[in-house]
């Protein structure tokens, strides 16, 4: 139904390819501490958003704000954090800044007189660098969305072991943040942003390869089939760096678009990312995981108008929604095999690229 060699990649290949979103890191990385936060700062006035919870530990916050059922109609920023339920505490610093800046929800006559509902997600890294009690603060997301706001738009992202990502873990090797977007027929932009900590893995046992490599946009992911001997020691490098039991996780992230979309159709958007999830990573949603994926939109290009004479809604918005819904569920994949690919060896834990480092010599995302 959808032909890959149709779409291209943003210019930057990232979720600041939508136009007005920022991307804003900030890290604990001090004697003790492997943590940190990540902000999705939007434009003033915010966007529309939705969110859908898979995994069975989330930590979360102001999650019923995003239900189409209730009041606010736009958010001006959602925190990404380390630090399992703690670390929900960054989500705090950021409030505070939107609130000094009058961005927010109105509940009075000033200008000051706002309400910033700012959602956010938790993975657990907790302990990572040696410290349990160093996770993210009020102060920590204070820091993070100022460092997005200082971005000028469409700045490059970071990847790898930087914010939210900087102590994430997946299936034993590390984890990271990572992003892509995709540019649709028509002009309109869908992209990613995924932070990946999970109990599942991204790679295939049988060849080595990740199993998002099929995902990716022509030249995007320029990785070969490992030799039998590099495979051989990769798994034996990666059983031995393997925690029994698995520790806690989670992948959170979000999913962007520039596309006209209403609270509702955003929730839909957000649903259908898993499924990119799933592709890249397994298994998923699983009751180690709190796997927490959120979509927004800013509302720059319309969709087109149903026309109320299709009969069984078949017609053209339906079209470019599924359209959409497609993209997402991809790009979401992409970003998490960037994140994977982009994510550098942390103590005892080896990165992809270090136990492939002959398969992978060609990527440079």
């Amino acid at each position: 139904m959808f032909d890959i060699g149709e779409f291209k990649a943003g210019p930057r290949n990232a979720i600041t390819d939508v136009a007005g979103l920022r991307v804003g890191h900030a890290a604990y990385t001090d004697a003790g501490a492997m943590t940190g936060t990540t902000v999705l700062l939007g434009p003033v006035g915010g966007f529309v958003a939705g969110v859908d919870v898979r995994g069975g530990a989330p930590g979360t916050r102001e999650l019923d704000a995003l239900d189409p059922r209730n009041l606010v109609p736009r958010i001006e920023a959602i925190v990404l954090s380390g630090g399992s339920a703690f670390g929900l505490d960054a989500a705090g610093g950021a409030v505070a800044w939107l609130a000094e800046r009058g961005r927010g929800f109105p509940v009075g006559a000033e200008p000051y007189q706002v309400v910033p509902v700012v959602p956010a997600a938790s993975l657990f890294d907790l302990g990572r660098g040696g410290d349990w009690r160093r996770r993210p603060d009020a102060a920590l997301g204070r820091a993070a969305i100022a460092a997005a706001d200082a971005e000028p738009e469409h700045a490059p992202v970071p990847t790898g072991s930087v914010g939210a990502g900087t102590g994430a873990m997946v299936g034993g090797l590390r984890g990271g943040v990572g992003t892509a977007s995709v540019v649709l027929p028509g002009g309109v932009t869908v992209a990613a942003l995924a932070v990946v900590n999970a109990a599942g893995s991204p790679v295939d046992p049988i060849g080595g390869l990740p199993y998002a490599v099929g995902l990716g946009l022509p030249g995007e992911f320029p990785l070969s089939p490992p030799e039998h001997a590099e495979h051989a020691a990769a798994l034996t490098r990666a059983a031995a760096a393997a925690q029994t039991p698995p520790s806690l996780n989670t992948t959170i992230g979000i999913v962007a678009t520039d596309a006209t979309l209403t609270r509702s159709q955003a929730q839909k958007v957000a649903g259908v990312a898993h499924d990119g999830l799933a592709r890249a990573i397994r298994p998923v949603h699983t009751l180690y995981d709190g796997d927490t994926i959120f979509a927004v939109s800013t509302a720059r290009v319309p969709l087109p108008a149903p026309d109320p004479t299709t009969p069984y809604g078949v017609n053209e918005e339906a079209a470019a929604l599924t359209l959409l819904h497609a993209a997402a569920a991809d790009v979401f994949g992409r970003a998490v095999l960037h994140g994977v690919l982009a994510a550098k060896r942390g103590g005892s834990v080896p990165a992809y690229r270090d136990l492939y480092p002959n398969s992978t010599c060609r990527y440079d995302g």
